[in-house]
């Protein structure tokens, strides 16, 4: 086909249609403007975020104190009173003897069974306590014996140390033979039926830790003069339970004395850690302590 130039009398060329739109719109070219009450409603919002960032810091405490974080105080199963009152003074930064003082001052009045006598041993229960700055010595004590006594006021204790011929407090020092004397707590039960076995029958119960609590040390080691010691925690001159804990037993320890294990055990020694013998015949006994000295020996030199 020949191309041919429009001519000067032909119409104009239209420019193409855009699409149509519904109806009541219209296509604009300028840039969307508020209305005056759009630019108000901006305006109060820009002054209220404004007054919201200067108020806000004037409602929050300028000096506001950080908050403590306590410290542990960890009282392990059998330590003696003497133990737990030097941990109580390091721990609240006092002078040594301080909490000793305040145990057994007449003003502190602990809330102790009548049968202890006014002698926490066996009562300061063995746990891990929070102190902190303003923690004073009666309250922790106080706290201590408070937890003891919740724990050993269970009315399984009670009816366990009736089933035994005990009452709770001779309870608590049986178990506190039992926390001192056995190697692990497997052995628990062995041990308390031991001290269950030689009550029954009138026999010494000739326990090296409490011989350890009247001379106030821990030893593995003991010599015949040792058993001669003056005290009535020498169990083997005085017969029955000594007059006191020997330390501050834990709930295994308890259960131990109240549900013992089956035996008729008289005797025993731990010739090795992990390896404690129990026997109800006196000779095999020897045999068995025989061993232990010789391991000692050997350790020795």
């Amino acid at each position: 086909m020949t191309y041919r130039p429009p001519s000067p009398s032909a119409p104009p060329r239209r420019r193409p249609r855009r699409p149509s739109l519904p109806p009541g719109l219209r296509p604009s070219r300028r840039r969307p403007r508020l209305t005056r009450r759009g630019r108000l409603a901006l305006l109060l919002g820009a002054v209220v975020a404004v007054a919201a960032a200067i108020t806000l810091p004037l409602l929050l405490p300028r000096d506001e104190p950080a908050v403590e974080q306590p410290r542990a105080l960890l009282v392990p199963e059998g330590w003696r009173a003497g133990q737990v009152y030097t941990a109580v003074d390091r721990a609240l930064g006092l002078p040594e003897g301080t909490a000793r003082k305040t145990a057994t001052a007449s003003a502190t009045a602990l809330p102790l069974p009548a049968a202890a006598g006014g002698n926490p041993e066996g009562y300061l229960f063995p746990a891990t306590y929070p102190v902190l700055n303003a923690t004073t010595p009666e309250g922790l004590l106080r706290f201590m014996v408070d937890t003891a006594g919740k724990r050993f006021g269970a009315a399984r204790i009670a009816e366990g140390a009736r089933a035994h011929g005990m009452s709770v407090y001779e309870t608590v020092i049986a178990a506190s033979i039992v926390q001192a004397e056995a190697d692990n707590p497997e052995d628990m039960g062995k041990v308390a039926r031991v001290v269950h076995n030689r009550l029954a029958r009138g026999m010494a119960l000739q326990m090296d830790s409490t011989l350890n609590y009247a001379l106030g040390r821990s030893t593995v080691d003991t010599t015949f003069e040792d058993t001669r010691t003056e005290s009535p925690y020498n169990t083997y001159e005085h017969k029955g339970l000594p007059p006191t804990p020997i330390g501050n037993p834990g709930d295994l320890a308890m259960d131990a004395v109240i549900r013992p294990a089956d035996g008729d055990w008289l005797y025993f020694v731990t010739v090795a850690p992990g390896d404690t013998r129990f026997t109800a015949d006196y000779a095999s006994h020897q045999v068995n302590v025989a061993e232990f000295n010789a391991n000692r020996g050997a350790e020795k030199g």
